[in-house]
């Protein structure tokens, strides 16, 4: 079996898919958290509103706490992958490709970020974002708090929720800005 040798240009060209093919897979889990969570909040609501007990409603800031962060981590990987293939592998394969001047690799993963809107799509999402991980639960709380005959330990586990929301939604924002 002939021995082929592999260039520092294949490596990086296997390295590019290899990350591209997590980008994809991360975008896809990310996405369809939110869809997750519109289920699990539709069902809580439901079976609180069936049994009549407000505080079924906790059950809602720890699953929207684990769900928001789990979104929240994809995200940022999801950008940090970007800004990898911006600012690492491309530049070493213009580098490679120095025979070519002005040659811009993998373009569309800056292009894509100059867009005019793109500042007001951030801001939308990150609403969003707010919205479903941090907002809903919160407005679970304040139905618990409001309707709830609840007992001290259940307010006190409450407050610890909502301190817990407060929290993801200060991450939320600042991975908003920080992008």
């Amino acid at each position: 079996m002939p021995e082929q040798d592999v260039t520092v240009g294949q490596l990086l060209l296997a390295e590019y898919e290899s990350v591209k093919s997590e980008q994809r897979a991360r975008i896809g889990f990310r996405d369809n958290l939110l869809y997750v969570t519109l289920a699990v909040v539709a069902a809580v609501i439901a079976a609180t509103a069936q049994a009549e007990q407000p505080s079924m409603l906790l059950a809602l800031p720890p699953v929207c706490l684990v769900l928001g962060w789990t979104y929240l981590v994809n995200d940022e990987k999801i950008s940090a992958i970007g800004f990898y293939v911006r600012d690492d592998l491309g530049p070493k394969l213009a580098e490679l490709a120095a025979h070519s001047p002005g040659f811009a690799t993998f373009g569309w993963e800056a292009y894509h970020r100059s867009d005019t809107r793109r500042r007001s799509r951030k801001t939308i999402q990150m609403v969003i974002d707010l919205t479903a991980f941090c907002a809903v639960p919160l407005a679970a709380l304040v139905v618990f708090w409001v309707n709830g005959d609840a007992t001290r330990l259940l307010v006190a586990l409450s407050v610890l929720e909502a301190l817990a929301v407060a929290g993801l939604a200060a991450q939320v924002v600042w991975y908003a800005k920080a992008a």
